[in-house]
């Protein structure tokens, strides 16, 4: 597994704890920046994490701003990018299983790191649940896309 890491200011504190994680777990990642707090436009820090997805360098991506719902309309923009915006633990579970997302939006602003890292282990631990019914309205997004 190997993820792809985008933040503009608002999620970069928060981008640099989560990459503390993916070290302690020993998780590669690809980080796409930004490098600093300085004003920064999300959807411009949505595209090279999602292009690295979309190209299958990365298996998922992991972007931050201060609501994460930001950079999750961005990222949703994208063909073939299923992004979530999550809070909570029951929603950062269930999007990989029954939705397949493959982008995990969080919010510098709205979510601590140790939240923030439990989040970020269950989009990572959960397999896609598959199964007919699953798969019916992945397919169904992307029919979506045009």
């Amino acid at each position: 597994m190997k993820i792809a890491l985008g933040a503009d200011h608002g999620g970069y504190e928060l981008k640099e704890e989560i990459k503390k994680h993916l070290d302690g777990r020993g998780i590669p990642y690809v980080d796409f920046g930004t490098d600093s707090p300085a004003s920064i436009d999300y959807p411009d820090m949505a595209v090279p994490p999602c292009k690295a997805v979309q190209s299958g360098e990365c298996d998922f991506a992991l972007l931050f701003c201060g609501t994460g719902v930001g950079i999750s309309m961005a990222a949703n923009r994208m063909k073939g990018i299923r992004a979530c915006c999550c809070s909570d633990g029951f929603s950062a579970k269930y999007t990989r299983l029954h939705n397949d997302a493959n982008a995990l939006c969080l919010g510098g602003r709205v979510v601590g790191p140790g939240l923030a890292c439990e989040l970020v282990d269950l989009f990572l631990d959960t397999p896609f649940e598959g199964g007919e019914r699953h798969q019916r309205r992945v397919d169904k997004l992307t029919a979506l896309e045009g």
